[in-house]
């Protein structure tokens, strides 16, 4: 029997050797043999002209990598939604015809998901990652999704590399390891073989892709859109949404602590946000280029690896988008809605951003297979609030009936409708973008510039952020196996900064770089994350406390919820703390429940029947939440603690024994959100 099974076995084996390839030192082809001449470049009219449909090899790269997973999102698996409703504050009717952005004080229903990009469905929401802020409005002339992320740039310029990218920063096919990080060799070779990514590096390794919850991050739509008036002049227009909570973002040590306490975490947030009545709010922005200001810029303003700054293009706020209610069911909202940048209104149209370019063919393919044919946009959630009309009759999950036996244009059986409706009515009309140029697989020259936004944004930040884009470079090149992976990327971000470049070298241990720099001084404020807004409303903070607390706890926490703060009690034990005069509060969490790094800052309020047990659980605590720079505050019977653990008077740690004052003071301390000069 042994050795039958030895045969088969073996027989097996030779039937799979056929099929098992060996990729190294071969030459690229299409799948059907066909030999690749260019696989960095879609093929376009122009070198800065649109993609074009004819692109066989295109197509087939992007439709294969739509077509890996089933059934989760191959990238933005990991995410989760909520309805809302965005209201204008000003007339964009000197640059655009949408109707949603004619009347100051219009709403229109919106449906927002937020997401990772590189986990699979299951894997932590606190990964250094891209987030996803997908916004569908639900207009009056259909459906328009912004489709962007929390970063304004992306790591390729050009459409067609965008399986290499994932391919690159997912799992390592040999052994589907490492689960939603890009700390791998596969992604670093990647990086250092394609230095366009190197503008996006920088945003990948600054505080910006761990953020804080979702309700504290910015939203870009990344490319560059036009705005077409009724006179049918176009603008350039870049989309940005602004959290009226500010920008902020947790620490590394944090984040992979919050993986494991809580994988939830984001999701938890926006959810307990929106069911406390404590609704998400960001403003819309655009920068708007008239098109004859297009050239005058020291970079392509369709390269989607650069930014517009602010301080050239001013940010101009325009409305605002309110979160304010949850999904009901999570799989037939959050898991079906289907994002598409090509799904837009009168009044908004495309560029040639090659990236983009390719997204308008990508999106629709991913929808076909991920849920289950052409008629996704039947599904509740996609469903546009005006009727649609046209002759698709059939197709999986068909939901619509249609009556008579007429299906195609022209006709006369039912009068030639559905009919075509003009521009006046409403009818579509592509920008009348004048194209020319040779069929070509090319980039244009102005594409080029890889490094100079890079720099500017180095320069930008402060030394704190400085300092955590170095560890995060350390961390991330130090996961890697390959010293010469190490080595390359090292090489590549001397140009950008040498010292930086030289420090990450130094942690690392290889040869360190002695060349390279730039002399780029200019720097843009709005990209550091110092300069943005400091509020303690929603704030969480963890109240330590135990029997014996002070009469002047209620006060103080009265106060501090007053400023907006929320409250979580943390004791030995779920259930009523008993303090002086027989007063009582009860505790929500436990030390082993509400783990620091859960909070954004402390309060000590402790008891004067405290035992060791707490004693060592509170110097846990509070040491765990000051080694991540976060507000710490005591009174009465809590004082005692920060002198026992030596961090009295420290920046960011507050004590006080009359509750007004110190309510004044630590609110102010919980807005400021980090104290990075410990």
């Amino acid at each position: 029997m042994s050795d039958k099974r030895k045969v088969d076995g073996n027989s097996k084996n030779e039937q799979l050797e056929k099929f098992r390839v060996d990729d190294q030192d071969k030459k690229m082809t299409t799948n059907q043999g066909l030999r690749i001449s260019e696989d960095e470049f879609s093929l376009k009219a122009g070198e800065r002209g649109p993609t074009l449909m004819e692109d066989f090899h295109f197509r087939e790269k992007i439709t294969h990598f739509d077509h890996e997973r089933i059934p989760e999102r191959v990238v933005h698996a990991r995410g989760y939604s909520a309805h809302g409703e965005f209201e204008l504050y000003e007339s964009m009717k000197e640059y655009t015809r949408a109707k949603f952005l004619q009347e100051p004080g219009s709403k229109t229903p919106v449906f927002v998901r937020f997401s990772t990009v590189a986990g699979s469905k299951g894997s932590g929401e606190l990964a250094r990652d891209v987030r996803g802020f997908a916004t569908k409005f639900y207009t009056e002339e259909g459906n328009y999704d912004l489709v962007g992320n929390n970063m304004p740039v992306f790591f390729i310029q050009d459409a067609i590399k965008f399986p290499d990218l994932i391919h690159a920063v997912k799992p390592e096919q040999h052994n589907e390891i490492p689960q939603a990080a890009s700390a791998h060799d596969t992604f670093w070779d990647f990086v250092a073989n394609n230095q366009e990514t190197a503008h996006m590096i920088m945003w990948h390794m600054s505080d910006r892709a761990i953020p804080r919850s979702f309700r504290m991050m910015e939203g870009f739509g990344v490319h560059t859109f036009r705005f077409v008036n009724e006179e049918g002049k176009g603008y350039f227009v870049k989309f940005h949404w602004k959290p009226k909570l500010g920008v902020h973002s947790v620490v590394w040590d944090e984040a992979q602590k919050i993986n494991g306490k809580n994988p939830d975490f984001h999701r938890a947030d926006l959810y307990e946000s929106i069911d406390n009545g404590d609704y998400p709010e960001f403003e819309l922005g655009v920068q708007i280029i008239d098109e004859t200001d297009e050239n005058m810029f020291n970079f392509d303003i369709l390269d989607p690896t650069k930014i517009w700054p602010e301080e050239d293009v001013p940010v101009r706020i325009i409305g605002k988008m309110t979160l304010n209610r949850n999904v009901d069911n999570v799989f037939a909202e959050n898991e079906q809605v289907a994002f598409h940048p090509g799904h837009i209104v009168p009044g908004i149209d495309f560029t040639n951003d090659p990236l983009l370019q390719g997204r308008l063919f990508s999106y629709t393919d991913t929808q076909l297979i991920r849920l289950g044919g052409p008629n996704f946009h039947e599904l509740p959630i996609n469903r546009s609030v005006c009727p649609f009309h046209n002759n698709q009759r059939g197709g999986y999950g068909r939901q619509t009936i249609n009556k008579g036996q007429v299906s195609y244009h022209n006709n006369s059986l039912a009068n030639n409708t559905p009919s075509v409706s003009s521009e006046e009515e409403g009818g579509y009309v592509h920008y009348q973008e004048k194209v020319e140029g040779r069929k070509i697989r090319a980039r244009s020259d102005s594409f080029k510039d890889h490094f100079s936004q890079a720099v500017l944004f180095w320069n930008s930040m402060s030394d704190a952020e400085r300092d955590h884009i170095i560890s995060a470079f350390s961390f991330e090149l130090g996961m890697c196996k390959s010293q010469s992976v190490q080595q390359q990327a090292v090489n590549m971000f001397a140009n950008v900064n040498l010292e930086m470049a030289q420090e990450i070298a130094a942690n690392l241990g290889v040869t360190l770089p002695e060349s390279g720099g730039s002399n780029i001084t200019k720097c843009s404020p709005a990209l550091s994350q110092e300069n943005t807004v400091n509020l303690p409303d929603t704030r969480k903070l963890a109240v330590l406390i135990d029997d014996g607390f002070s009469d002047e706890v209620d006060k103080t926490l009265k106060g501090l919820e007053e400023k907006g703060i929320h409250i979580e009690i943390v004791s030995k034990k779920l259930g009523d703390v008993k303090g002086k005069n027989h007063r009582t509060i009860k505790a929500n969490q436990t030390f082993a429940t509400g783990d620091p790094v859960l909070f954004d800052a402390v309060y000590i309020a402790g008891g004067d029947n405290t035992d060791k047990d707490f004693d060592e659980k509170v110097s846990y605590f509070v040491k765990e939440a000051y080694s991540h720079f976060k507000p710490i505050g005591a009174s009465s019977d809590g004082n005692r603690y920060l002198e026992a653990i030596n961090i009295e008077g420290k920046a960011g740690v507050l004590s006080g024994n009359i509750p007004s004052n110190f309510v004044e003071s630590f609110s102010e301390a919980i807005g400021l959100h980090r104290f990075w000069d410990r």
